[in-house]
């Protein structure tokens, strides 16, 4: 952990003794924070080089305005939206940008507020929506979205809403944002009261005149529109988002298609060849046949027109390669 965060936790488990609401109210602010964006990955430069850059203007976690940047590439009429995930940036899509280019697609992806190139150190949930709208304002319907981590669970909650999007797939993300607040409850050490706390905290602060305001923002609890297909790609020994959460979202949406994979933690999955090239072929395919229902204890056994053990063979020696680090 690092050194913020060691006194974040213990800032609120300190308060968090006195009473729940004092440890809610001293997590609050931190919920929201970003810590300074990851740089670009060397590998990862010459892709960011060739975008179209420009800004798209979201009212942000504070309501004032933040300009969010917006990378493109390709010039085909099919357009692939691209979402990184909490303290992540578009350039970590590079690999998947080039594949997709390749194959005629435009592909657009975004610096979410606080992170990557964009200005902020605060963001939430919403700003990754407003910028969907923003964007679809632009390009109509999206062909596909492919969201990561946060951005996944962005992107399932941005399609149940309204995004007008032909398919949808995810990596690496959680199922609602209770996840969210469980993988903050681990990362800081503060008691299930406080967790609580600031559930209610956010709802309110974010959320004034939603009541149900947990549901909308969960997959589980709001599905796809039938029609939809989700591919739904998790790695088994992710140590951020728990492997058990692709169950989750598969259970809820019941055209879902699982690939599971091995020793590609959370991050560098998004780079291994296993993950490429399901996407690409989920993405493009004319048609996606329609799966079998899936075992919810068991996400592997989940019917799946990719042949994710056969693909995962045939990339073993390039996943052992990849350069992005372990999440």
């Amino acid at each position: 952990m690092n050194p913020a965060l060691r006194l974040a936790g213990a800032a609120v488990r300190t308060a968090g003794a006195i009473s729940p609401r004092a440890g809610a109210a001293v997590a609050m602010p931190f919920f929201a924070y970003v810590a300074r964006p990851r740089a670009v990955h060397a590998d990862d430069a010459p892709t960011m080089s060739r975008a179209r850059r420009r800004t798209v203007r979201i009212p942000g976690v504070d309501r004032r305005g933040v300009d969010v940047v917006v990378y493109e590439w390709g010039v085909g009429p099919r357009t692939v939206v691209l979402s990184h995930g909490w303290h992540g940036r578009a350039s970590q899509f590079s690999a998947l940008v080039r594949e997709l280019v390749a194959e005629r697609y435009r592909v657009v992806a975004f610096d979410g507020p606080a992170h990557g190139d964009s200005a902020g150190r605060r963001t939430y949930l919403v700003d990754w929506l407003d910028t969907y709208a923003e964007l679809q304002q632009r390009y109509g319907v999206f062909d596909a979205m492919v969201g990561h981590s946060f951005g996944g669970l962005a992107t399932l909650v941005a399609a149940a809403g309204g995004v007008d999007a032909a398919r949808v797939a995810t990596v690496a993300a959680p199922a609602d944002v209770d996840e969210l607040f469980r993988g903050f409850q681990r990362m800081l050490g503060h008691s299930d009261a406080v967790s609580a706390g600031l559930r209610d905290r956010f709802a309110v602060r974010y959320f004034p005149e939603d009541p149900e305001v947990f549901a909308r923002l969960s997959s589980v609890r709001r599905a796809l529109p039938d029609g939809i297909p989700l591919l739904v790609a998790h790695d088994r020994g992710d140590r951020v988002v728990p492997f058990s959460e692709s169950a989750r979202i598969a259970a809820a949406n019941r055209g879902a298609f699982v690939l599971p994979t091995t020793g590609l933690g959370h991050n560098r999955i998004l780079a291994a060849g296993v993950l490429l090239d399901a996407v690409v072929e989920f993405v493009s395919a004319d048609e996606v046949p329609a799966a079998g229902p899936v075992a919810v204890a068991d996400p592997v056994a989940h019917a799946a027109p990719i042949d994710a053990p056969a693909l995962e063979a045939q990339h073993d020696s390039e996943v052992s390669g990849s350069r992005i680090a372990a999440g």
